[in-house]
């Protein structure tokens, strides 16, 4: 027998580039970003977005290979994956909360310097049931839609499951999409007060997890496409369901806490 028998359940990952790589390439992103704030150009965040984008398709690639072997995800490594991915969003549920929190803070006990009243007087906030209602339309419709496409796969009709998911992307670019509109036409601007900062904060922030969801969706589609998922074996999906009702639930608290409840005087269009 050979010594070389592997005598556990558990899969010991090969040695990876690919978190130094990211975490370089975050940095670098996140210096760039910085940099073109302060008008000194944009070619160092372009650097870094091209490669954090690298870095998941490649890492992204990796992770599908060893899924695809029937070899490494055994029933005890599915479990942990399960559990990190629970942890990961119970870390992005905090990191909301942190500008929630500064949200509240400054709405609850608005300070003389923006005249003791929520929202600042001098701020044209955006009507919620416009703009912002749509957007919320189209993120519940695109959390059925997800749903629509894991019930099909676990019942193995495989064309709901690819239409349900190309109809959840195509609602992910559509509420991004609103979302730009909606700050091109907005009547403030990031560093005007403490209002527009924590709303620039909060929803940019989410804004960028509605991205990354609809780039996790998009790779999910093209597996599907290509047979990737059975109705046993397919967390990869799951998880990227998970994240997806997560940016849905964070979404209406923006809703109803920023837009709705934290309504002032509203611009006109």
């Amino acid at each position: 027998m050979s010594t070389h028998e592997q005598k556990h359940p558990y899969h010991l990952v090969d040695p990876s580039p690919w978190p130094a790589v990211g975490a370089l390439s975050a940095f670098t992103m996140a210096v760039g970003l910085l940099m073109w704030m302060h008008d000194k150009g944009i070619l160092v965040l372009l650097l870094g977005t091209a490669a954090v984008l690298g870095t998941m398709f490649f890492w992204f690639r990796d992770v599908v290979r060893e899924s695809e072997s029937g070899l490494y995800h055994t029933p005890v490594v599915n479990l942990g994956i399960r559990y990190g991915m629970v942890l990961f969003i119970a870390s992005e549920v905090m990191f909301f909360v942190a500008f929630f929190w500064a949200y509240f803070n400054a709405a609850l006990f608005p300070t003389e310097a923006i005249g003791g009243v929520w929202p600042p007087e001098d701020i044209l906030t955006f009507a919620a049931f416009d703009l912002p209602f749509v957007n919320t339309l189209i993120l519940l419709l695109s959390g059925c839609t997800v749903t629509w496409a894991h019930h099909a796969l676990r019942v193995g009709n495989r064309r709901d499951l690819i239409r349900g998911l190309a109809l959840t992307v195509a609602l992910g670019l559509l509420f991004t999409s609103i979302q730009a509109y909606e700050y091109s036409i907005a009547a403030f601007s990031f560093d005007q007060n403490v209002y527009t900062s924590t709303f620039y904060m909060a929803t940019g922030f989410h804004g960028f997890h509605v991205i990354v969801g609809t780039i996790m969706l998009i790779i999910c589609l093209i597996r599907a496409m290509k047979g990737h998922f059975t109705n046993e074996e397919h967390f990869g999906f799951e998880a990227t369901a998970w994240y997806w009702h997560f940016v849905d639930v964070v979404w209406l608290f923006l809703f109803v806490c920023v837009y709705w409840w934290g309504e002032g005087n509203v611009a006109p269009h």
